[in-house]
């Protein structure tokens, strides 16, 4: 488990980004209260009180919760937003999707469930063209 910490010891403020650069490979768990952004790839998972944001770049391979997220990478894992989830672009994300509220650009692929917290409604996507899309509400 990686716990973001300044240099100090002491604890990184909410008011900071970290971020994980480009060419950059993490193996293991992020807790943060601060915003993080990843423009690298994280192998685990990212349990935030804020936001996160994944660049252009940017690969995670595991689960993400987060108070906000922006995602314009990839994302093989399921996403637990509390507020605002932005799916920008080329984004693909391949997981369920839990959040309040949810905007995504046609660009996107995304391949699992949403559910989405206001509303008891679970819309289910499925590329294949073979397979039929349906929405089933409950």
């Amino acid at each position: 488990m990686l716990a973001l910490k300044s240099k100090s010891g002491a604890p990184v403020p909410a008011s900071t980004t970290s971020l994980i650069g480009s060419g950059l490979t993490i193996h293991g768990e992020i807790n943060t209260d601060a915003d993080i952004r990843i423009d690298g790839r994280l192998i685990g998972n990212i349990h935030s009180s804020a936001k996160v944001v994944i660049g252009t770049e940017g690969c995670v391979e595991g689960n993400i919760a987060a108070q906000h997220a922006d995602i314009t990478g990839k994302v093989m894992g399921n996403l637990s937003v509390k507020e605002l989830l932005n799916l920008r672009e080329n984004a693909n994300i391949k997981g369920d999707i839990n959040a309040a509220k949810i905007a995504m650009e046609p660009s996107v692929t995304f391949n699992g469930k949403c559910c989405m917290n206001a509303a008891t409604q679970v819309v289910e996507m499925i590329a294949d063209k073979h397979e039929r899309r349906t929405a089933i509400a409950e």
